[in-house]
């Protein structure tokens, strides 16, 4: 990585220069590379003084998100000093965005951030600009097991031990060279990291290369990077890479000036809004000509609300929302240059030809609907020469509000938009999570021959897209109301509902939503719902109305407990677990942990689809478990004719949503066609069995790597049909392949499965104790003398002994590094011989003779540091010397050396103790092993850590 990134501009920096010129390490950046690069890009600005204030100013931002947002304010020049000779404030370049060759662009290894409580991290590659990291990143080995979750494990540790380390920078990277994964500090959950794909898959150098182009990385440190304030809670957001290919592609649209028409066609989910907002910045903090207007027409109250609070979130200060139709023709009257939102229904009877202006913009969301019928001819008369940027989140149906988006927005290309993100592609980007369905039981869904006369088959219910139109559609299907919210009806699917939340959804850690016909519904099921489940649980949410009386009064929340339910719904440990909502939340509510819609509320084409994907976002709770997928229960029946519910192409209604039956399928053929070949494997009855199947995965990666991917995908789907009937012929079977995939990961991989297990599985498991899990022969649970004695007296295989030791080493190094030293080179040693066994470069004999070694000095090292009274810096160095063939060092010699780098307690950063250190350090090793051999043991002595 650093080779290829110091082929493309960044300059290599030695480890041990950039640990002095942080002053240790606790320091968080380049101190004197800052300094002179505050002074030389701020002259008239800075002085020596003032260059220090803003240097304690970066040392005084907290380790927190809020420091990290401050953090990125610096880095973009929009933090400022006061400037006596001006009388004002003025604002910092700590970069130069624009004549990138007056940066430094710098690139380091083993990065060793020690935290004030004492924990320290080591990164393993980190990117500086002018003497600041600005990201971080884990390299493992190709080779190496599940490396990618081991590398963004480790940058959450990072964040939760040494918060430090990550004040200033603000991307990280995880690669073992095949993938490259890429998210924003201080967002690491699943949904937030992205596989890095714009070149050919394979081709790490170039991956390398593009991600950190220095002109692109600038940009994306300037316009990239959004920090959010979502239901009063701040977040972090990196745009993805079909984000950013859309925002330039309208920019550069615009700048030509050639063509005045556009469509972004980005699937739900997938980041829309923000896409628009940050076209809208970057067109006007554009530095050519003049100022541009920027209309962007939203078509919700409560998106425009959100809307609101995420631009200033960006900083953009020349904001008008159009309040009224009057509002509107007076700020297009006025020839306003800034961000105007609006609602597509104020344009409506707008005066012709109201601004004639070229230098108008105008971003329409949802555009598959907002500029149907008059209202689009209305607002392309009143701004006729503008240029017209749609965005849609759906699918173009046949029908032909759906050729209108095409023909308004997609002339200018022959392909019909400027952008496209389908849904295949945001599922396989992981940007969205695939949706399953099931229909309710047949007596629980609405009556079928009422459902088609009186909505499925009417010509007006065709392409429905707002909300609105199908409240009004409903409301004159008398009939079907009533049969929705017969009172025995909604008590049954209450029931039900209950139920199925507590077997199914509640044990995965997710959350659901009922979306009722209309308020009053909403209220009849808070109501029946309360008699099977905790009243806290539930909640219902819709928009009041002033003459509302009655339970819709009393159920109605106030504005501050609406936003409080919405905030505290996105989190697994608050209440309420079941939203009952109509329409308020259906659109521009992004609830990630939202698993399951019980669906009783006849919808179809965009209105459907936009309702279903409330469920489709990713999610990732802090144990590690994965919503494997989004899921609608229908209990009105409208899946039964999906081409119907759905008139999208049969490809695209593919790519959306598929009933569940096809997963009890796959499930099935899977166990039947797949399964047989390891459940042998599952069944061992002495030691010889579990050693040919130890043998079977340890000596054959590929084969390993096989079973561990095929039950992954087995238990996701385990996860999502649980329980079920159908289920009950394949769980002995099942829960076999759960304790062989516990045994690879623990026994053959030395990884803890904990975390990989699913909570149904991980229940399955503890349930039927009675089943005798698979462990190695001669298993010891800790290692010291009498359990090293047991296994090397033991009749198990070489192989065996080997696993065993493997393990128990790793753990040990793993508890006790922080506090003994010593165990550290064990450890090193250990991988060393992990790696040279794996790749046959010594025989089985040869590499159990080697752990055993290891094993037993690990073993007798506490009893021998007690004898010789030496503390845990001391130890660590003499064990050092006797490793390293010196027999004949003493105690004394260990004490001598500790005693040295005492005097020294700055070595690391400091040149000067480094040289001063360096000799006296060789002069004491020089009679114990001669003069090359004390150059060769010094430069180890040197890395160990000290505590």
């Amino acid at each position: 990585m650093i080779g290829y990134a110091v082929q493309i501009g960044w300059l290599p920096l030695d480890r041990k220069v950039a640990l002095r010129r942080r002053r240790g390490d606790g320091g968080r950046f380049l101190y004197d590379t800052l300094k002179q690069q505050l002074l030389a890009l701020n002259p008239g600005v800075l002085n020596e003084q003032r260059a220090e204030e803003v240097i304690r100013q970066l040392n005084l931002l907290k380790p927190t998100i809020e420091g990290n947002r401050d953090a990125l304010l610096w880095l973009k020049g929009e933090k400022s000093v006061f400037v006596p000779e001006e009388n004002r404030e003025l604002n910092v370049r700590l970069i130069e965005f624009e004549d990138i060759k007056l940066n430094i662009f710098q690139v380091t290894d083993e990065w060793r951030q020690r935290d004030v409580t004492g924990l320290a991290n080591r990164a393993d590659v980190v990117f500086l600009i002018n003497g600041l990291p600005v990201a971080i990143a884990e390299t493992k080995k190709a080779n190496a097991t599940d490396g990618l979750s081991a590398g963004v494990d480790q940058i959450r540790r990072y964040h939760q031990e040494t918060p430090d380390m990550l004040t200033i920078p603000q991307v990280f990277e995880v690669t073992q060279l095949k993938d490259f994964f890429y998210g924003a500090t201080w967002s690491t959950s699943r949904k937030n990291l992205f596989n890095w794909k714009e070149v050919v898959s394979g081709d790490f150098e170039q991956k390398v290369k593009d991600f950190f182009d220095q002109r692109r990385f600038l940009r994306v440190l300037q316009d990239y990077i959004i920090f959010l304030s979502k239901e009063d809670i701040l977040t972090k957001v990196i745009l993805r890479q079909h984000q950013v290919r859309a925002v330039e592609k309208v920019v550069r649209r615009v700048e030509e000036g050639e063509k005045y028409h556009g469509l972004i066609w980005h699937t739900q989910g997938s980041g829309k809004t923000l896409t628009m907002i940050t076209i809208a910045a970057r067109l006007l903090q554009a530095p050519k000509g003049e100022k541009p207007t920027v209309i962007m027409i939203v078509d919700r109250n409560e998106l425009e609300s959100q809307l609101f609070k995420n631009i200033q979130a960006y900083g953009i200060n020349n904001v008008k929302i159009a309040e009224s139709k009057r509002d509107l023709q007076d700020i297009l009257d006025s020839d306003y240059r800034g961000l105007v939102i609006s609602m597509i229904h104020k344009f409506d009877k707008i005066r012709e030809r109201s601004n004639m202006s070229k230098r108008i913009i105008v971003l329409v969301d949802e555009a598959h609907r907002s500029t149907g019928g008059g209202l689009g001819d209305y607002l392309m008369g009143a701004i006729p020469n503008a240029t017209y940027i749609g965005f849609t989140g759906t699918p173009i149906d046949k029908l032909s509000q759906g050729k209108g988006t095409f023909k308004v927005f997609g002339v200018d290309d022959q392909q019909g938009y400027l952008d496209k993100y389908s849904i295949a592609e945001s599922i396989e980007d992981n940007t969205t999570v695939r949706l399953n369905y099931a229909l309710a039981p047949s007596t629980l869904r609405v009556d079928r021959e009422t459902l088609e006369k009186q909505f499925l088959d009417l010509a007006d219910a065709e392409g429905v897209s707002d909300i609105n139109e199908l409240n009004a559609i409903l409301d004159r299907a008398v009939e079907l109301k009533e049969i929705i919210k017969a009172p025995q009806r909604i008590e049954q699917i209450a029931q039900y509902v209950a139920e199925h939340y507590r077997s199914t959804v509640e044990p995965m850690g997710f959350k659901a939503m009922l979306v009722a016909v209309d308020r009053e519904a909403c209220i009849l099921y808070k109501k029946a719902l309360e008699q099977y489940l905790p009243s806290d649980w539930i909640e219902a949410v819709y928009s009041p109305a002033h003459n509302d009386t009655g339970d819709l009064k009393k159920y109605a929340l106030r504005e501050d407990q609406e936003k409080t339910v919405r905030r505290d719904f996105l989190k697994k440990d608050k209440l309420p677990k079941i939203l009952i909502v109509t329409e308020k939340l259906l659109t521009g509510y992004d609830a990630p942990i939202l698993y399951c819609m019980y669906l009783d509320k006849p919808m179809r084409d965009h209105v459907l689809l936009q309702a279903i994907a409330r469920v489709n976002r990713p999610y990732e709770d802090e144990d590690g478990q994965v919503k494997p997928c989004g899921f609608v229960l229908d209990f009105v029946g409208i899946f039964e004719r999906l081409e119907k519910a759905l008139a999208f192409d049969s490809d695209v209604i593919d790519s959306v949503i598929e009933n569940i039956d096809t997963l009890k399928q796959l499930f099935a053929t899977w166990m039947k066609e797949l399964a047989p070949q390891y459940l042998p494997f599952t069944r061992a009855r002495d030691d010889k069995d579990i050693e040919r199947m130890t043998s079977y995965f340890y000596n054959d990666k590929k084969r390993r790597e096989e079973f561990l991917t095929f039950f992954r995908r087995l238990q996701n789907l385990y996860e999502v049909l649980s329980p079920t009937s159908f289920l009950r012929p394949y769980l002995e079977d099942y829960e076999r392949l759960a304790d062989l995939y516990m045994f690879v990961r623990r026994d053959i991989d030395a990884v803890s499965p904990d975390k990989e297990l699913t909570r149904k599985t991980r229940e399955l498991l503890r349930q039927n104790t009675t089943s005798s899990p698979l462990q190695l022969p001669g298993a010891i649970r800790e290692l010291g003398a009498k359990q090293l004695l047991m296994l090397k007296e033991s009749n198990v295989s070489d192989t065996i002994k080997i696993l065993n030791l493997r393990k128990l080493i790793n753990v040990v190094v793993e508890e006790k590094a922080k506090y003994e030293p010593h165990v550290i080179p064990i450890g090193e040693r250990a991988e060393a011989v992990t790696k040279q066994y794996e790749e046959r470069h010594i025989a089985t004999q040869q590499a159990l003779d080697d752990y055993e070694k290891l094993a037993e000095q690990y073993v007798h090292a506490n009893e021998q540091r007690q004898q010789l009274g030496l503390d845990a810096n001391a130890f660590a160095i003499f064990m050092e010397l006797q490793q390293n063939g010196i027999t004949n060092a003493t105690p004394e010699h260990a004490r001598a050396i500790d005693d040295l780098f005492k005097q020294y307690p700055e070595y690391k950063w400091n040149d000067q103790q480094m040289r001063e250190v360096r000799p006296r350090l060789y002069k004491q090793l020089h009679p114990l092993c001669g003069v090359v051999k004390s150059v060769e043991i010094g430069e180890k002595i040197f890395r160990l850590e000290r505590i």
